[in-house]
C-alpha cells in the first residue's frame, strides 16, 4: 500500500522516537483539520504516515490499511472524518491498534453533529477514543500520551509540554491580577 506525506524524521536525531502513528482521512478537505496532528507529532519527534482512506468510497483501501497498520509498526491511528464519519469506527473494528477519531465539520455536515455522534456512539467492543470537533491537535497529544506510556524520554516531552501550558495560564494569571 502506497502512503502519502510521509515524515520519518533521521534516525540519527535523539530525538526521535520509534513508533508511528497513521493519520488518515476520509477526504483530502479534511487534511487543514488533520494537520494539526501531523504538526504535534512533528513536535515530539514521532515518525507519522498521513493519508486519504474513505470508508465509503475505497472500502478495501480502509480495510488493508487497517488490517496491516500494526504490521507497518502503526501503534495508534488517528482517523477525522466528516459527515458520516464512519471511518473510525469501521478501522477500529478491524485492527488491534488504538483508533482516536477526530469529528470534522465538513461542507456536508450538520454543524458537526453527525461526526461526533458516529464517532462517540460507538456499540460496546469496539471502542474510538473521540475527540472534540476539530480537534485533531488533541488526537495527536492523546496519541503521543499513549505512545509515552512506553517510551519515558517521550514522557518526558509531554511533561514538558504541560509544564508550559501551565506556565503560560499562570502567567497570564499573574498578569490580570496586578
Amino acid at each position: 500500500m502506497v502512503i502519502g506525506l510521509k515524515n520519518q524524521p533521521s534516525k540519527q536525531l535523539t530525538n526521535h522516537i520509534e513508533m508511528k502513528v497513521g493519520i488518515i482521512m476520509g477526504s483530502k478537505s479534511d487534511l487543514p483539520v488533520m494537520q494539526d496532528a501531523a504538526d504535534i507529532c512533528k513536535e515530539f519527534g514521532v515518525d507519522f504516515e498521513i493519508t486519504v482512506v474513505s470508508a465509503h468510497r475505497t472500502p478495501d483501501r480502509m480495510f488493508s490499511y487497517a488490517k496491516e497498520a500494526a504490521s507497518r509498526g502503526i501503534k495508534v491511528i488517528i482517523a477525522g472524518a466528516g459527515g458520516a464519519a464512519h471511518l473510525p469506527g469501521m478501522v477500529a473494528s478491524i485492527t488491534t491498534v488504538p483508533v482516536i477519531g477526530v469529528p470534522v465539520k465538513s461542507s456536508n455536515s450538520i454543524d458537526g453533529w453527525d461526526s461526533i455522534l458516529s464517532i462517540l456512539q460507538m456499540p460496546n467492543g469496539i471502542p474510538v477514543a473521540t475527540v472534540a470537533l476539530n480537534a485533531a491537535k488533541n488526537a495527536g497529544l492523546l496519541a503521543v500520551q499513549i505512545l509515552s506510556t512506553a517510551k519515558p524520554e517521550l514522557a518526558e516531552k509531554m511533561q514538558a509540554y504541560k509544564d508550559t501550558l501551565r506556565a503560560k495560564v499562570e502567567e497570564t494569571a499573574a498578569e490580570m491580577e496586578s
